[in-house]
């Protein structure tokens, strides 16, 4: 788990099965006298940082991610410390690596979102921003042919609130929805329509979380199924074939998914009607 900085720790040059490093380093830092620990040979210490901006930018981001995949570990968020190789206490699924992609300190007092300090929900910079272009989970799978095992998860506009649709990488071609997006906002590109989910959601969070969770746990489940039945049918295909297939497939699901969030999208405006300051009820009795 690592954010923008250097995070392996102790290398050992009398194992090179496990480590792998470029010749003539250990006379370079000895030479210019960069280790600051002589009984060790930390590669963080001695070519990372350490720095009021990492304790608020980067490391509270691995230990969100830590912290999710080992939750009985207890560590500190701004800690200088964490750990660069953890073991997570479950396998690790696409849920879980979108899921942290997509978080922003959920269920801590660190949540720009929830109900925490205001000082507290402003320290650390989130895992999910509003500026994140795309999102994605790369999958190399080992119980299918290997011409279908590749699928990129991708996600577009902010992941806390988007879906990660599954494209299979034996593909010749781009949904026209995803492969043209213009500059300013359109009701056709697939970055648009998320990045306007992405608003919506957040603009009305309390209102409208929930639908967007239960719109994201759906699309979970036609995703898999979408995979699956995919799978199948792939299996009696190869080469010239096959490639074209998952081309049209990935076409499909990428299809399928704008109607169903531009539905959700609509539901939401819809709701978001009643949901104006500008409003007055009279008292029938006065």
């Amino acid at each position: 788990m690592t954010a923008n900085q250097v995070a392996i720790q102790n290398v050992d040059f009398d194992d090179p099965d496990q480590f792998m490093w470029s010749a003539g380093i250990q006379d370079f830092v000895s030479e210019h006298h960069l280790n600051p620990d002589p009984t060790t040979w930390n590669f963080r210490r001695i070519f990372g940082t350490d720095t009021e901006k990492d304790r608020h930018y980067n490391t509270p981001r691995v230990w969100y991610g830590q912290r999710y995949l080992t939750p009985d570990v207890h560590q500190e968020p701004d800690s200088s410390d964490l750990p660069f190789i953890c073991h997570a206490n479950r396998k690790i699924s696409v849920d879980d690596v979108s899921a942290i992609l997509g978080s922003h300190y959920n269920e801590t007092d660190y949540d720009p979102l929830g109900r925490g300090p205001q000082a507290l929900k402003t320290k650390f910079r989130p895992i999910a921003m509003n500026r994140t272009q795309n999102s994605h989970v790369l999958q190399l799978r080992n119980d299918v042919p290997a011409a279908q095992s590749a699928i990129m998860w991708l996600c577009l506009g902010v992941p806390a609130f988007s879906p990660f649709v599954p494209f299979f990488a034996n593909a010749t071609d781009t949904a026209p929805t995803y492969s043209t997006t213009p500059l300013h906002a359109d009701n056709v590109s697939a970055y648009w329509l998320y990045r306007k989910l992405s608003v919506l959601v957040e603009s009305h969070y309390a209102e409208f979380i929930q639908p967007d969770i239960d719109f994201l746990t759906a699309s979970k489940q036609a995703f898999t199924a979408h995979v699956a039945a995919t799978d199948t049918a792939a299996q009696q295909l190869d080469g010239a074939e096959l490639t074209a297939y998952l081309t049209a497939q990935n076409r499909a699901i990428a299809d399928v998914t704008q109607e169903r969030t531009t539905q959700l999208i609509n539901q939401l405006f819809e709701q978001g009607l009643t949901l104006s300051k500008l409003t007055f009820n009279m008292d029938v009795n006065l």
